[in-house]
């Protein structure tokens, strides 16, 4: 059974991707940042990053939210992929992976538009198949899974869950019992009832726990 701790920053990732969201001003994402030191930035994130006086490892996308400047300024840094059939994040993903880096955590991925937050955290079930991905945003840490997983918890932390897929699923420490779970909305708020829950499945699932 795979474990997921309380806290993401106690993962000590191999690598960050910041997406071209909204930028986190939640403590727990800004210490992410602030403390690991391997960050690839989707190039429309690089310009508000480089902003706070940080320079990323790489600048990865298609180029065409990047500022001229830092464009110029980091074209050693810049691995432009024009490629249309993958967003900037998948980009930055699969940079990642070629660098080995395997445990990854996705910041900046929700905000600004709707459409481009569904897709970005409906990625993490693809991604999962190839590293361990999580992504954290200002509000909690949306986290894919494929078999039976434990995560530390709080009493009262509210608690998500997406199927995806139609596989069964059950759950022991949550205040609600799963029902069948044909549409998303339908495992969303729950609420766990001590230190840790357990969620069952053979089948993939999004869980997002609160902070």
């Amino acid at each position: 059974m795979k474990k997921y701790p309380l806290l993401t920053i106690a993962k000590n990732p191999s690598a960050i991707i910041l997406a071209n969201g909204d930028f986190p001003v939640h403590p727990l994402p800004i210490a992410l940042l602030t403390n690991t030191e391997y960050v690839v930035c989707c190039d429309g994130a690089t310009d508000e990053f480089v902003s706070k006086g940080r320079i990323p490892v790489a600048i990865v996308g298609d180029g065409d939210s990047l500022s001229k400047l830092n464009k110029k300024q980091f074209a050693h840094i810049l691995h432009s992929i024009p490629d249309q059939e993958t967003n900037d994040l998948t980009k930055a993903f699969n940079y990642c992976l070629q660098q080995n880096k395997m445990d990854l955590l996705i910041l900046g991925a929700t905000g600004k538009r709707e459409d481009h937050t569904l897709g970005n955290i409906s990625l993490l079930a693809d991604y999962m198949d190839q590293a361990d991905v999580e992504m954290v945003t200002d509000y909690g840490v949306f986290t894919p899974i494929s078999e039976d997983s434990e995560f530390e918890s709080y009493l009262g932390q509210q608690v998500s869950i997406f199927n995806l897929s139609d596989a069964d699923m059950s759950q022991e420490g949550l205040q609600y019992t799963l029902p069948p779970l044909k549409q998303w909305w339908q495992g969303t708020l729950n609420a766990s009832l001590s230190d840790r829950f357990i969620i069952h499945t053979s089948g993939k699932a999004i869980i997002f726990r609160a902070y």
